[in-house]
Parts: C-alpha cells; structure tokens; sequence
C-alpha cells in the first residue's frame, strides 16, 4: 500500500473558533482582526467572507466595501490555543498524529491495514465526524489523503471548504498536472517567480524536468526533493526543524510613528530573545521588516556571531533600524527574526567568562517573566511598548502561554 498521510486542515480557523464560541456569528460574513480599525488587516475571515474576497491580509475598510454587513472581531489566540489542543487530542484518538504543522493543520500516520484506501477514507469520514461531535459544527476540515506528506497537503487544498481528496501514489505525478506551481506547499511568491524565469508555470512543466535541472533551478537539495514529492516519493520532512523565530505587531492609529514602531520592534526582539534561549539556539543573523499604510515596505537584515545575548540583539537593531527611510510614511506593521540557527552543543562559546555569567543572568530574568508575566523584568528601551507583543499565532508556531503571553 501506498498511502501514508492523512493530513487535517481546518477550513478558516480563527474565524471558525470565533463562530463556535459565539452562536451569533454562525453562518455570518466575520473577519478577526488585531485591533478594530478601518486601516488595520484581517489576519483570517469566515468561509462567508472569503466568497466576497475577503482574505487574510485584506484591509478592514476595504473588506466593509466588497462584503457589506461584515462583522469584525479582535483576535482571541488564548481560546484558539484551546481549541487546537482539544481538536488534536481528538484526532488522536482516531488515528496516530505524527506532526503538528500548523495551529490548524496535523499529518496523521497511515501504516499496515491503516493505509488501505477503503480504510483511509473511512478514517478520514470518522475523524470529520469525531471533530463535528466533540469540538463543534463549526470547526469544518478540508482533509488530504495521500503517499506523503506533501501530496496530502497539495489534496487537502484541493477542496474546500469540508473536502475529502484521497491522491494514490499510481495518478503521479498526472493527477497534479493542471495545478500552477504557486499551488505546490513551499512554493511561495519569490519562488514562483524564479520557477517563470525557467518556463515553469504548471506541475506538468515542473515533472517534466529532470532532478538535475530542478537541483540547479532550486539551487541545492531543494529541487530534489520537491522531484520526489511530486511523485508521491517518501521524503524526510525538513521542515519540521526551526529555522527561524520571528514576532509582528499591528500599530494602532494612534501609534503609527517611528518612536513608537521602534519601541514595539524593541520589545518583539526581547520576547524572541527569551524564546531562543528556550529551545537552546543561539542565532547569527537578525533582520526586521516595516509595513507601511501605503502597502510598501522596507526590510533590511544583519549577520552576527551566533548569540543569545538580548543586548547583543538590541545594539544589533539600533543599527539596523538607523539605516531605515527617513520619509514620511505612515507604519503599519513592524516585524523581527532571528535566523541561521546554531545548536547550543554547536555553539564554541568565547574565551572570555561574561558569556557564563550573561547565562546565568538571562536564566534568571527568564524565570521571572515565566512566573509572573511579560511586564516583570525587561530593558527599558521597551517600555514605551510595554503593551504590545503579546501572544500571537504564526502559521508554524503554537504559542507557550508561559513564554509568550
């Protein structure tokens, strides 16, 4: 048998849970937003907004224009957090969960009598059932069947919402031919582009390479691996290691300046700080991106000898935030990450004992923030931020309420 992943994806998520919590909004066009204002986004809508065009990253003024009657809601991450916890412990009891991928999405392993046809589908219909009963008929799931990972996340998308698209490894790579490569899980925008500079706009133009030529168009590994996952090849998911931290934040209306987008950027890269050091990185490169009202933006990156150390990673965004544009834009949206990643029991250290002794200090300003909130201990240049930079959810980030309330 061929089938080895059964991969749940909850259709419009956030606005998902929002209509189960609230029976008023059931059945109702809904956007979640960060804040309610007309120049803010929506970071999700309902399934009944997005057939208006309402979609994530849509302004809310725009969005009362294409659907009118639109009822918007402040984001609530700490229900959403429940949520997916209870949606996860259910479909576990059904069949095993190899991988959280997302807040709304998990790959489910298909191994023996499991990855029968008749059986994964029926599997698939007792999980929707499962979830209807026990998390709520709000909660719809679009679900992928197929040889891989990747070939169930390319199925479940194929339908939605409330699908069920079951692809065998005997219709690859054909049964994908038709689908634009921006449709392929890891093909995002400056890759789509790269893959047009080759001529490759469909999978039927991307399986007709070889796996040397999509080695040198992806430039590495990547090209061979996608040459396998586009023929159902089990493939060992690389994806699953952290690359990257990174935090955001939406600016009020009133906040909208440079004093105040610095301070918040400030306070993201001490709140990233305190969750590398939990899962024992030390990062060499630091980079940040500006948003503006216009819908422009400005980003710039610096590498740096791998380190935990948060004023190491201040002074590092003092300089960067010095070489921005000094116009008159009005800033949406700040955002920061750390990068290149370097294992704690890869990192040389120095020759000089400040590092044990920052260590130690880090460890004890952790602890305290852990113990009592996000306010307890933090360096000053953050305090006009103070408010901000609480709990968000990113596409591959379940939150720690602990760490990242």
């Amino acid at each position: 048998m061929t089938l080895r992943s059964l991969l749940v994806d909850f259709n419009s998520y956030f606005a998902s849970v929002e209509q189960q919590v609230e029976p008023r909004l059931r059945g109702k066009p809904l956007g979640v937003v960060p804040m309610l204002a007309d120049t803010t986004v929506c970071i999700a809508a309902s399934v009944e907004a997005k057939q208006f065009g309402v979609k994530t990253g849509t302004k809310v003024g725009d969005a009362k224009k294409m659907c009118p009657g639109i009822e918007f809601v402040v984001a609530r991450h700490e229900i959403y957090i429940e949520y997916h916890h209870k949606a996860v412990s259910v479909v576990d009891t059904i069949v095993p969960v190899r991988q959280v991928l997302s807040i709304d999405e998990m790959d489910c392993e298909l191994t023996g009598r499991w990855s029968d046809p008749a059986r994964a589908m029926d599997t698939a219909k007792k999980v929707k059932a499962a979830l209807t009963r026990e998390i709520g008929e709000c909660l719809r799931t679009s679900i992928g069947i197929g040889p891989n990972t990747f070939i169930a996340k390319t199925a479940s998308d194929m339908v939605k919402p409330d699908g069920l698209v079951m692809i065998q490894k005997a219709e690859l790579p054909e049964r994908l031919f038709d689908l634009p490569v921006r449709a392929l899980s890891g093909v995002g925008k400056q890759m789509e582009a790269r893959l047009h500079r080759h001529r490759i706009r469909t999978v039927r133009d991307l399986a007709a390479r070889t796996k040397d030529e999509l080695h040198a168009v992806w430039g590495g590994i990547g090209g061979d691996i996608m040459y396998d996952r586009i023929r159902g090849e089990p493939v060992a998911h690389r994806d699953t290691e952290t690359s990257s931290i990174s935090h955001s934040s939406v600016l009020g209306p009133d906040r909208r300046n440079a004093d105040h987008a610095y301070a918040v950027l400030n306070r993201l890269t001490q709140k990233a700080a305190m969750r590398l050091r939990k899962a024992d990185f030390y990062a060499a490169r630091i980079s940040v991106d500006v948003k503006y009202l216009d819908g422009s933006h400005w980003g710039q990156e610096m590498r740096l000898v791998d380190t935990q150390d948060t004023v190491a990673f201040l002074h590092a965004l003092e300089r960067l935030w010095g070489k921005r544009p000094k116009d008159l834009r009005t800033i949406l949206r700040v955002g920061m990450a750390f990068s290149d990643f370097v294992p704690a029991t890869q990192h040389t250290g120095t020759l000089f004992a400040s590092e044990d002794r920052s260590k130690a200090l880090y460890k004890a300003l952790d602890q305290l923030n852990v113990r009592f909130g996000k306010q307890a201990v933090y360096f000053a240049s953050a305090h006009n931020a103070r408010d901000r930079g609480g709990m968000h959810i990113a596409f591959n980030h379940i939150p720690d309420p602990k760490t990242d309330k």
